[in-house]
């Protein structure tokens, strides 16, 4: 008899993996689906198979949810090898391992925490970025020429957690699409030293922590107002069109309404009323 692989019924779920290293998001994904027996999954911010930790993963109506939820600042943790240098900028394509002097701690204190600000980099090549279509990474693998466009990053805070010659540990906050790779050769350069990173765990997205994969309210995560909305509840639970006389907040913008049951993102605009998602079931 054929082992049931996958539920028939639909779960609606949102929770927090941590994923291990040298797995692709796409690969851990898929253990996780067969884990919880569900086809319907998606998940938001990818992490390069090197990277590990926190990935945020919803199943069912929830991973239609990732557009409207606060997820910044990210925080990561990253351990720095000095004299060591990869193609990748992480352990993965090492090229050669070299003595490093030892660094004065204060100066490292210092230079870390100079780190806050704006910063414009070139994303790594061996990266998750999308170059046409592609993973930047795949590309990279096959030798290809990958021409990667300058980006900025925000960082918002950062300290230095050890310093254990040759391996430096600190821990940075964030904007989204920040790459940690191209912010240690930026500390790198202000340290006048080579290296390449060790390990990077990225420990949050926004309010959003690995706790052994527990659900969390959707509700919880949405950065988006509610609105009141004083008509008849079986027009949006049947996705009918409703009028902006019945809600209390008549202004542009998108909102939450809210039943017990249910919720729906609608969006205001021009004094019409139009479902960006209706009734989500909590």
């Amino acid at each position: 008899m054929q082992k049931k692989l996958y539920n028939k019924e639909p779960l609606n779920k949102l929770f927090v993996v941590k994923k291990p290293i040298f797995r692709s998001s796409n690969s851990y994904l898929n253990e996780i689906k067969r884990k919880y027996k569900n086809k319907k999954a998606g998940f938001s911010g990818t992490l390069d198979p090197f990277a590990c930790g926190c990935l945020i993963v919803a199943f069912g109506q929830y991973s239609k949810l990732f557009n409207y939820m606060s997820k910044t600042p990210k925080t990561y943790r990253a351990v720095i090898w000095l004299g060591a240098q990869s193609e990748s900028l992480d352990i993965e394509n090492m090229i050669s391992i070299e003595n490093e002097e030892k660094l004065d701690l204060e100066v490292i204190e210092k230079e870390v925490k100079n780190l806050i600000g704006v910063h414009e980099y070139y994303p790594p090549k061996f990266s998750a970025k999308k170059i046409n279509g592609k993973r930047a990474y795949d590309l990279a693998r096959e030798g290809k020429d990958v021409q990667m466009k300058k980006s900025s990053m925000r960082v918002y805070n950062t300290k230095l957690i050890s310093y254990n010659h040759p391996f430096i540990t600190f821990e940075s906050s964030v904007s989204e699409g920040s790459y940690i790779r191209s912010l240690a050769q930026i500390l790198l350069s202000k340290l006048l030293r080579k290296g390449t990173l060790s390990y990077l765990e990225r420990i949050n997205e926004g309010k959003f922590f690995y706790e052994n994969e527990k659900d969390l309210n959707p509700l919880d995560y949405l950065d988006l107002p509610k609105n009141k909305y004083f008509g008849t509840k079986e027009w949006l639970d049947t996705g009918r069109k409703i009028s902006i006389e019945y809600l209390e907040n008549k202004n542009d913008g998108k909102y939450l309404i809210v039943f017990d049951e249910f919720f729906s993102i609608i969006q205001i605009e021009n004094k019409e009323v139009k479902y960006l998602l209706n009734k989500v079931s909590l």
